[in-house]
């Protein structure tokens, strides 16, 4: 067939065999002589079947090479475009953006630029109010924060659904109609609907209604939670906050890149990281692997040469390390992706998965770096003000009272920048009984951290520089005074410290040197003290857990309310 065809293979439909099969010049014939075939029943069966196989495609042959067959023309569907003579399929329909209702209601005028027009609504009921004439039916599909109003009559189509009781809060709907004028106060805009139509039901157990529950018990429901109106502005303010800082770092010339999540070695040094193993069988069997089963070395140690990598590997407390090496050829860049700490912490303020924003900075400073952390949150604030303002408004509600004026300090304000050991003497002044002492060469806590910024500087930023080394991680530039690092941490209120960066240690002998200080095996980090032999260049960078940032701009007590699916120690669901 394809000598007779082209030198190309063609695929054709059954319509088309068929199209081929009736335009052939000759009716095709299944005549054949029994005589030859095997006298099993199956074995002339399947040679039966062969030899009509060999004549339909002959036949088929002898159509296609004479341009006999063309396919008849048949009724096409209105719009779609006309088939070619051999059935090759449809084309893709094109994407189209679906209405939300934060297009009808999220502008200035709050929709009434919209009246008049037959819109459709899909998304979910959250409440509903039957009357003897009328209906009330408030939709809301995650968009924003505004539900939609639908007023539908009796003589609706698809009212029975309603009639009928099988709507309920928690159904998902598709709801036609038009946009009119609301007569009640809370929304400019409502609509009037023409047909109503069911799309999933709801089943009476639904545990999110309209009543208030605590955020604690909506912990145990996540996957239903974002159905809230709390957690669907955090999702949105999340939304935003990622969205801008992605933004701000491509405005300015940075490169995104992808750190690895599986790693060999411990960026900050503190050992709480998960280990990664197929020593354990990773199925349902893994649950009774015997002790013995693991093997061992002589001196009955675990033998990683026989694990997966060949040696020790864990989840990734931080991308930085690898962010400096694309650092050292395109300058700038920054990572944004999730990382792991095995730290048996159950406090509001740590997760045992979240997700970390570390850019670096070739050829920059200390100084370099306190500017882009400062303008990065400035900007990010900024954005999540100006483009959540309904969410920000609910929060700043029902949330934390004046978290809209706090939030617009940070973006309007200058931060403050001071060293540690004046902010050390700030704290030995203040008139105040710590529950942590304060003395010079201890890690500030967050009760100290919180004094500085929303106390001793009414609610500004602050910048805290030039930390002691011994408290610092081993890559941080060391200051001349051999007693500090080229490191700093941003504190804003409520939260303390946002942001922790420094200048990294670029010189060979000073890095090996603290390697050496802090018992790390320089054999880890060959290929990061390759960095310093070739090419170095004074870099530096800053790391910010983004659960903190959105937790600060959204004024939520726990950090586990800021990530959609928090895991922590004892809990992994969903």
């Amino acid at each position: 067939m394809a000598a007779t065809t082209s030198a190309s293979l063609r695929f054709l439909s059954l319509r088309a065999i068929k199209t081929l099969f009736n335009a052939a010049a000759k009716p095709l014939k299944l005549a054949f002589n029994p005589s030859p075939f095997p006298s099993s029943p199956l074995l002339r069966h399947r040679a039966y079947k062969h030899s009509n196989h060999r004549q339909f495609c002959s036949a088929i042959t002898g159509a296609l090479s004479s341009g006999e067959a063309v396919e008849k023309s048949r009724p096409e569907a209105v719009g779609k475009p006309p088939r070619s003579e051999v059935d090759t399929g449809e084309t893709v329909g094109k994407f189209k953006r679906r209405l939300k209702i934060f297009d009808v209601k999220g502008g200035a005028d709050e929709g009434l630029d919209w009246l008049g027009q037959n819109v459709v609504v899909k998304g979910w009921v959250r409440t509903l109010r039957v009357q003897s004439s009328v209906t009330f039916m408030e939709v809301n599909d995650g968009s924003c924060f505004s539900n939609m109003q639908c007023v539908m009559s009796t003589d609706a189509e698809g009212y029975d659904q309603v009639e009928s009781g099988m709507i309920a809060t928690g159904a998902s709907v598709c709801v036609h109609g038009t946009i009119v004028g609301s007569q009640g106060s809370k929304q400019k805009v409502e609509l009037k609907v023409s047909k109503f139509n069911m799309v999933g039901r709801c089943d009476s157990s639904f545990p999110i209604q309209k009543k208030r529950v605590t955020r604690e018990f909506l912990r145990t429901k996540a996957h239903l939670r974002p159905r809230t109106n709390t957690f669907g502005a955090v999702a949105r303010v999340r939304n935003a906050l990622a969205y801008s800082t992605h933004k701000f770092f491509q405005e300015n010339g940075f490169v995104w890149i992808s750190s690895p999540i599986i790693t060999a070695s411990d960026c900050e040094g503190a050992g709480e990281q998960f280990c990664v193993t197929t020593l354990i069988p990773g199925t349902r069997e893994g649950s009774v692997t015997p002790l013995g089963s693991i093997p061992k070395t002589e001196d009955a140690l675990i033998d990683w040469s026989q694990d997966f990598f060949g040696k020790p590997a864990f989840l990734t407390v931080s991308g930085q390390l690898n962010a400096e090496t694309y650092a050292s050829a395109l300058s700038d860049v920054y990572t944004f992706g999730p990382t792991f700490r095995a730290e048996n912490s159950n406090t509001s303020r740590h997760l045992a998965e979240f997700w970390m924003i570390e850019p670096e900075l070739a050829f920059s400073d200390l100084d370099d770096d306190m500017a882009c952390a400062t303008a990065y949150l400035q900007y990010v604030v900024r954005y999540a003000l100006e483009n959540c303002k309904e969410d920000m408004e609910f929060l700043n509600t029902w949330i934390e009272k004046g978290i809209i004026d706090r939030l617009s300090d940070v973006a309007e304000k200058d931060f403050v920048q001071l060293t540690y050991t004046d902010a050390v003497e700030l704290l030995l002044r203040a008139k105040k009984q710590f529950e942590f002492p304060v003395k010079w060469g201890c890690d500030l806590q967050s009760e100290h951290e919180r004094y500085i910024t929303e106390v001793a500087f009414s609610g500004r930023p602050v910048i805290i520089r030039d930390y002691p080394k011994e408290i610092k991680a081993f890559y941080m530039r060391q200051n001349d005074d051999g007693k500090t690092v080229a490191a700093m941490d941003l504190l804003v209120p409520r939260v303390g410290e946002l942001i922790g960066g420094s200048q990294r240690e670029e010189r060979l002998d000073n890095l090996e040197l603290r390697l050496d200080e802090l018992k790390l095996n320089k054999e880890s980090y060959w290929w990061y003290l390759d960095l310093r032999r070739y090419g170095s260049v004074p870099h530096a960078g800053f790391g910010l857990g983004f659960e903190r940032l959105v937790q600060f701009a959204t004024g939520l007590d726990n950090i586990r309310d800021a990530i959609p699916f928090p895991r922590s120690p004892g809990s992994a669901e969903f």
